[in-house]
């Protein structure tokens, strides 16, 4: 498997288990305060993924990942104070709308994510995926009117499109540490948002909920939030913010799924309307193709590398199998090549 597909297998995995929040987070704030299940969610994504960092000191040979840096910290900082509000908007949307219109709905996180990605850290989008951008977003509004005879805008509905916001921004500032251990990214994330939101909680919600109610939402957030952030920091690394975030539209249609088996739910032909604005627009995105004359310069810098890449032709004073992590330089380089926006191709176009 190359190494664009390896991390479209990523991102499609980070989907899938995703997918499954939306539908068992309703059930969920049937028992718990959506401040503190939003907790719950993150602290078991840390706890959990903290305990597996633990595992692989005993049951595994490390295989050593690039740590995080003090000048990576702003970007630490800003995701997990967005990470602490994306949640509490998304479950407040999600109490005053379906779990099946949240879950697509939650797609408008891809042209958000895109948006940002080409404005704030000029990251390179083609025409295709402009076109995806422009019918993600009008199934989006399509979503977002709550009375088709009537244009008014649903308040939910409008809540999770924030939230889908703040998590654009959050997917950006994650892309600038993909480089890094994406476990230690997760444990980081986990820990800190769900400190927040159990600050949140005690000021704004309430401490309410039986064993198993608490339990499952750690349970949930380990895998919907700790193994696919894990997965979804991995597919960054080669895709970019962008395209990454166009393979993670499967997410909110796995949620749609569960949400019609599980809870019932009915599906309209408003929403069957906007399904397939959406999956026209998720398969643009993920067919889109970049290539051109392009310029390395000069870098040295730290992650994890192999050596038949193309783009680390370093020596080492000892064998060296497979992927590794330490200090390198790349000399400047001229060439052509189809390329993503991975680590060594964030170049301004």
């Amino acid at each position: 498997m190359n190494k664009k597909s390896l991390a479209a297998a990523y991102a499609l995995l980070a989907a899938v288990l995703y997918g499954i929040q939306v539908p068992f987070s309703k059930i969920l704030m049937n028992g718990l305060d959506p401040l503190f299940l939003a907790a719950l969610l993150y602290l078991g994504a840390g706890t959990g993924m903290l305990a597996v960092r633990t595992a692989e000191y005993f049951v595994l040979p490390r295989r050593r990942e690039a740590v995080l840096e003090k000048k990576d910290f702003p970007y630490v900082l800003l995701m997990v104070i967005l990470d602490i509000a994306a949640p509490v908007l998304l479950l407040t949307g999600l109490r005053m709308s379906s779990a099946g219109t949240v879950s697509l709905l939650g797609n408008f996180e891809i042209a958000a994510t895109a948006l940002l990605a080409m404005a704030i850290f000029h990251e390179a989008v083609g025409k295709r995926v402009w076109i995806s951008i422009g019918l993600i977003t009008a199934a989006c509004m399509l979503l977002s009117v709550g009375d088709l005879s009537a244009v008014r805008l649903s308040p939910g509905a409008l809540t999770v499109l924030l939230a889908c916001a703040v998590w654009g921004l959050e997917n950006n500032c994650t892309r600038r540490l993909s480089g890094k251990d994406p476990m230690q990214i997760v444990i980081i994330k986990g820990l800190g948002s769900g400190t927040g939101s159990l600050i949140l909680t005690a000021c704004f919600g309430k401490f309410s909920g039986s064993a198993v109610y608490i339990l499952g939402a750690a349970a949930l957030g380990f895998v919907a939030y700790g193994l696919s952030i894990y997965f979804y920091v991995r597919a960054q690394r080669s895709l970019g913010a962008a395209r990454t975030s166009a393979f993670y539209a499967a997410a909110p249609f796995i949620g749609v799924i569960l949400s019609w088996a599980v809870l019932q739910e009915k599906i309209t032909w408003t929403f069957l309307l906007a399904l397939s604005l959406m999956v026209s627009g998720c398969i643009l995105g993920i067919s889109e193709k970049h290539n051109h004359m392009h310029v390395h310069l000069r870098e040295t810098h730290e992650h994890m590398h192999s050596h038949n890449d193309g783009h680390h032709s370093h020596t080492h004073g000892y064998e060296v199998i497979g992927e590794h992590s330490h200090m390198h330089t790349h000399e400047e380089i001229r060439h052509s090549h189809p390329h993503t926006p991975d680590t060594h191709h964030r170049h301004i176009h």
